[in-house]
């Protein structure tokens, strides 16, 4: 019974953090309806998005205790070892990625201002860094759990980290108009474009 209320929590904190995210990277499009105030309600549902997100890996340490009866190996098909390499592997790059556009975005990583300009530093290289980094996240905790459901569980982030980026750069255009645009045309999304300038 807990390990199914366990999956429950799981699959909410995914739902929940998801939806006050996504409501936090549109202070354009929200201040087209309430005013600038809009800012100050999307750094609070930024909060907002992060407490179940916390509760996402809480639920993954309470899977090793109460692990769901599936018809797959409960634990990763290789040594304990192997996965810390492997976590530690992904990891570095991960956080540094994660760090870097922490660094480069200042405040607005947390708090979006209507004032504040585009980025500059990795954002000349790629537009989502940050989402690039923590995407993994999951993954490298999977791995140091060493448990077979939640890495394939952590595969749900891909889709759901380039939701989040899509919704966000659908408001920044709102935001910046066509310098944003330019800027997407040379900038890659994920990755950095091949023969473009930045």
């Amino acid at each position: 019974m807990i390990e199914w209320l366990n999956l429950i929590l799981l699959i909410l904190s995914v739902v929940i953090s998801l939806y006050y995210y996504i409501k936090s990277v549109q202070p354009a499009k929200l201040e087209l309806k309430i005013g600038e105030i809009a800012y100050a309600k999307c750094e609070r549902y930024r909060v907002y998005a992060s407490i179940p997100f916390a509760f996402f890996f809480i639920s993954y340490v309470v899977y090793v205790f109460y692990p769901l009866p599936l018809p797959i190996p409960n634990e990763l098909p290789w040594d304990y070892t192997i996965s810390v390499i492997l976590a530690i592997i992904v990891t570095i790059p991960s956080f540094a990625l994660m760090g870097i556009g922490v660094k480069h975005a200042g405040t607005e990583t947390l708090s979006p201002k209507k004032e504040h300009t585009l980025y500059g530093g990795i954002y000349n290289r790629i537009r989502h860094p940050q989402a690039l980094g923590e995407v993994w996240v999951a993954h490298i905790v999977a791995l140091i759990l060493h448990r077979t459901f939640l890495f394939l569980f952590a595969f749900l982030w891909i889709p759901v980290f380039y939701y989040m980026s899509v919704v966000e750069e659908r408001d920044l255009i709102i935001r910046y108009g066509k310098p944003y645009e330019e800027y997407r045309d040379r900038v890659g999304m994920f990755f950095p474009k091949r023969g473009k300038n930045s």
